[in-house]
This record gives structure tokens, C-alpha cells and sequence, in this order.
């Protein structure tokens, strides 16, 4: 499959993926947490090179890495290829192609994997290519990944790169939890 997009060419899914705050981080936790991967995992993809944070890399003792959502997407989509069986040196180059794109590009993109190969699919064609060939067993959409991430991140604490507050997410600040701690904190 070519590797980048054509001209005039079709995508698999033509409503458009939401676009999140890139100076909003997460921390480590939270990432694995969105991602549903160990912090194990976390820490040695980092220390390999395989998924690095783009927003804060631990620099010494106590520092914490902070990942954007993007490094999150590409972190859910690791973990979905090594759970269907595809090697991490295949999953290396396919990151280093999702590395170059930004979170719109990533959207458009479907990913397929023979368990050996990973091919990268930006129309409902070159799936079907890839199917009449024989090649594709197990797809992610990464547009439906990226609605997940979306779902999951509105659940989990972020913080900005410059260090200035968050406003409240909707989603947090209207669930039960978070209107106890106010009336508790209210009532004094």
C-alpha cells in the first residue's frame, strides 16, 4: 500500500475526528490508564525510543513524563498491535510512520496487520485490496481509537505543559463524585 496519501483520494471515514488541546499532558498513570497498558510497558517504550513524550521527558529523579493525546493515540495502537501478534520491530516502523502525521492525518487512517506486517490504509479501497489479496486479518481504525482516547482522557486528570490550571472537564465536573467533594467542601 502507499504509504502516504494520494490526491483526490477517498478516506475510510468522513466525519471529522475531534482535535484535542495539544498543551494539555498526562502523566504516566493516567496515559497507561487511557492507553490499558502497564507502566512497565510505559517506562520501557520510553526508555527505548518506541513511544517518547513529547510534551515533558523525566529529566532526573522525581520529575514526572508528560504525554500528549497524540503520544496516548500511538501508545492504544502499540498495545492493539502487540496484542494481535505483530513483532515490536514491526510496530517500530509502523510508529515511525504515525510519528510524521498530525492527530487529523491519524484519523483518516486504518491500520491492518497480517500479524507479520502492518499495512496503513487511507481508503475503503486498499482494505479491500488488501482483503481479495489475502493479506489483512485484524484491523484498528484509528479514528475509533482516537473517539475512545477522547472518552477516556474527559475521565482523567490532565495538566497544562506551562503549568497553568485546567478548566474543569464537563464530563468530570458534572459526576456524582465531584459534587460531594463540592458540597462537603461547601458546608465546611
Amino acid at each position: 500500500m502507499d504509504e502516504g496519501l494520494r490526491p483526490g483520494q477517498g478516506t475510510l471515514f468522513a466525519d471529522p475526528a475531534p482535535t484535542p488541546d495539544e498543551l494539555i499532558g498526562y502523566r504516566g498513570p493516567t496515559a497507561c490508564s487511557a492507553a490499558g497498558i502497564t507502566y512497565r510497558q510505559l517506562d520501557y517504550w520510553a526508555r527505548t525510543d518506541l513511544v517518547v513524550p513529547t510534551i515533558r521527558s523525566a529529566s532526573g529523579s522525581g520529575s514526572q513524563r508528560l504525554y500528549s493525546f497524540k503520544d496516548i493515540l500511538v501508545l492504544k495502537v502499540v498495545k492493539r498491535l502487540l496484542d494481535t501478534g505483530v513483532s515490536l520491530q514491526n510496530i517500530r516502523v509502523a510508529v515511525d510512520a504515525l510519528r510524521a502525521r498530525g492527530v487529523e492525518d491519524l484519523a483518516r487512517i486504518t491500520l491492518l496487520s497480517d500479524g507479520t506486517t502492518v499495512y496503513e490504509c487511507t481508503s475503503a479501497e486498499e482494505v479491500v485490496d488488501l482483503l481479495r489479496g489475502g493479506q489483512g486479518v485484524f484491523g484498528i481504525a484509528v479514528s475509533g481509537a482516537l473517539r475512545e482516547l477522547v472518552g477516556s482522557l474527559a475521565q482523567l486528570p490532565g495538566e497544562r505543559a506551562d503549568g497553568s490550571e485546567i478548566a474543569e472537564s464537563p464530563a468530570r465536573a458534572n459526576d456524582e463524585l465531584a459534587q460531594r467533594r463540592q458540597q462537603r467542601t461547601a458546608s465546611g
